[in-house]
């Protein structure tokens, strides 16, 4: 499980000070996919790398299955698989190699890696691609293999900053599957992407970040019922703009 406790974070520019997350919270359950949305500057990301320990708040914590991220930032390194918003692979390598070296990094040995290996690409339906070198990848492939090194160490809480982001449909339809395949393990997905019917199939919760706060939570008939709509892109329109007008 991971927790977001009333995170802060602001930013120094030439012109002043912007307050990027004022006071999020939220819970992200074990096998469950949490949607996380936001239209583009709500503080999204930086809650993202606020969870992950790329960032420390400035005000509230983070914790991940019981450990703070202040107190032991390692450990909760250990316990998550992250898939950022930015994920370039080492294009000298092959996807073998990459999945490998951050096995490496955690400390896995040469039959954990491979087991993990070939269970993943498995599971990515990355055969066809793992021995090759990763330079020339299209964006899917990239992709999958970045996925599968974020989680080679397998972590039971992953967070995954749009993966489906440029991608062809049967590779989409392929990365759904997985995300659905990791919820049934009982881990604990944190799920960020624009395409709302994506989200409103994907996920258990949803929680709407608007101009660094968090404007409703909820499932997505929840969140259709309170906003009075039939889909959930118009509720997550009303949403962000209650927002909006509250602070005009």
């Amino acid at each position: 499980m991971i927790i977001a406790n009333d995170l802060h974070k602001a930013f120094k520019t030439k012109t002043g000070t912007v307050q990027a997350v004022e006071g999020v919270s939220f819970e992200a359950r074990d096998g469950q996919i949490t949607g996380l949305l936001g239209p583009n500057g709500a503080g999204k990301t930086t809650t993202l790398r606020m969870l992950y320990t790329l960032m420390t708040p400035d005000r509230g914590n983070v914790t991940v299955d019981g450990i703070d991220a202040a107190l032991d930032p390692a450990a909760v390194r250990r316990a998550l698989g992250v898939l950022p918003d930015a994920r370039g692979v080492y294009k000298r390598l092959t996807a073998r190699e990459n999945i490998a070296y951050f096995g490496e990094l955690h400390g896995l040995s040469a039959t954990d890696i491979a087991r993990r290996t070939e269970v993943l690409a498995k599971a990515l339906d990355m055969g066809d691609i793992l021995d090759r070198q990763t330079e020339g990848f299209s964006q899917g492939q990239r992709t999958k293999t970045a996925i599968a090194r974020a989680l080679v160490h397998d972590p039971k809480n992953v967070i995954l900053d749009e993966p489906t982001n440029g991608l062809d449909v049967m590779t989409t339809r392929a990365m759904r599957g997985f995300l659905q395949q990791l919820k049934a393990e009982g881990r604990c997905v944190i799920f960020s992407s624009h395409i709302m019917q994506e989200v409103a199939a994907l996920c258990d919760r949803i929680v709407i970040i608007a101009k660094g706060r968090v404007v409703a939570a909820g499932t997505a008939d929840e969140l259709r019922a309170k906003f009075g709509e039939s889909n959930l892109e118009d509720a997550f329109v009303k949403a962000i703009g209650s927002e909006e007008g509250l602070h005009a």
